[in-house]
């Protein structure tokens, strides 16, 4: 998406930033490119290049505790800073989570300044904060934060005590579909069982859009331009839809060294800070977790939103934020046809998302440097 952006807005840079969990990500294998041994080190528990994949136990991270909002909007305001030396306006957008870390960026505290005098614009994709009170009390929040401490700071999605396996297994599954995109699929005979299994005989590019399909399942309009394994075959090969053909989805997935699926979420991010930031102000909730949301109804900035059939709620939310705020030009656009990553996959022609975003970012770009 990156590319395809800075083809059409000219003197765009577009900076993708990684949050430091990344330094624990033992990415090596999926650079060399090939399929089988990612397989074997990453999942099969067999030596690389003499090497085994160890990650690290929760006795080494357990710092990882104290790992949510506050330091990944310090770390994002570094960043920040050197993106405007020189002059140049800094856009910040998101995508999903990302979005909402765009907000609370803009509506940070940073020693007295706001954050928001730090941008331009805003761009959320996909994702932000609802603005509403947050689910949690104190009480809750501070049950969270001892099991944090307890149980482990990092997010184990499929609950399996593999907390890297979200973003392992997608970097291998893009793999096997980019180098041996029909060849039968070794991923369900993996042990222990994955917790993404294919109903019948599939390649490794049906193994990869099922997957996909089974975090972000299409729904409504989204179904009709959708890829689908095919009705019949031993593997059953994939049959690309009209916005995402799967080896463009393959290719998202291995890049390295910035990767697309974080292998090791803080808790703390997502279980609680993101939730308790969810009205973007000063509340109790985010006095006692530190979190420095003072500056929303000062944000001044252009707005631009997009949603698809994935998440309803994204542009409601984006204009509760132009109400409560002093965000000037918006620009609120949706897809229903499209599910959740496609804004960052689909083929230029049939992505809606960056064929609107880029007149709103040339209008940014053609202002002049404060």
């Amino acid at each position: 998406m990156a590319r395809d952006l800075v083809r059409r807005v000219r003197g765009l840079q577009v900076w993708a930033v990684d949050r430091r969990e990344q330094a624990f990500e033992d990415s090596s294998v999926i650079a060399a490119g090939d399929p089988d041994q990612a397989l074997a080190y990453y999942l099969g528990g067999q030596p690389v290049g003499g090497r085994i994949f160890s990650p690290p136990p929760v006795s080494d991270v357990r710092f990882m505790a104290k790992w949510g909002l506050g330091l990944l909007v310090g770390d994002l305001h570094q960043v920040v800073r050197r993106a405007r030396a020189g002059g140049r306006r800094v856009i910040l957008g998101g995508h999903s989570l990302g979005a909402s870390v765009a907000e609370a960026y803009a509506s940070w505290d940073f020693a007295g300044r706001p954050g928001y005098r730090d941008l331009a614009g805003l761009v959320l994709i996909d994702g932000g904060l609802p603005l509403a009170r947050s689910p949690l009390t104190s009480g809750q929040a501070r049950e969270i934060l001892d099991l944090i401490r307890t149980e482990g700071p990092r997010l184990d999605i499929f609950n399996g005590g593999r907390p890297y396996l979200y973003g392992v297994l997608s970097a291998v599954a893009g793999l096997y579909a980019e180098k041996q995109p029909q060849a039968r699929s070794p991923l369900d005979a993996v042990t222990p069982p994955l917790p993404l299994r294919a109903p019948f005989p599939s390649t490794n590019q049906t193994w990869l859009g099922l997957a996909s399909q089974f975090l972000y399942p299409p729904q409504g309009d989204a179904v009709a331009h959708a890829g689908h394994p095919a009705g019949a075959g031993d593997p059953r090969a994939w049959i690309d839809g009209d916005i995402t053909p799967i080896d463009r989805l393959a290719r998202f997935l291995t890049q390295t060294p910035i990767n697309t699926v974080d292998w090791y979420i803080p808790r703390r991010l997502v279980e609680l800070d993101i939730r308790a930031a969810q009205p973007l102000a000063a509340t109790p909730l985010t006095r006692l977790l530190g979190l420095r949301l003072t500056h929303r109804a000062g944000i001044r900035l252009p707005l631009y939103a997009f949603q698809t059939g994935s998440s309803p709620a994204v542009l409601q939310g984006a204009r509760r934020l132009a109400r409560a705020s002093r965000v000037g030009r918006t620009a609120f656009v949706k897809d229903p046809a499209m599910t959740h990553f496609e804004p960052l996959t689909a083929i230029p022609a049939r992505n809606s998302f960056v064929r609107t975003v880029a007149p709103f970012l040339r209008r940014l770009a053609a202002r002049r440097a404060p």
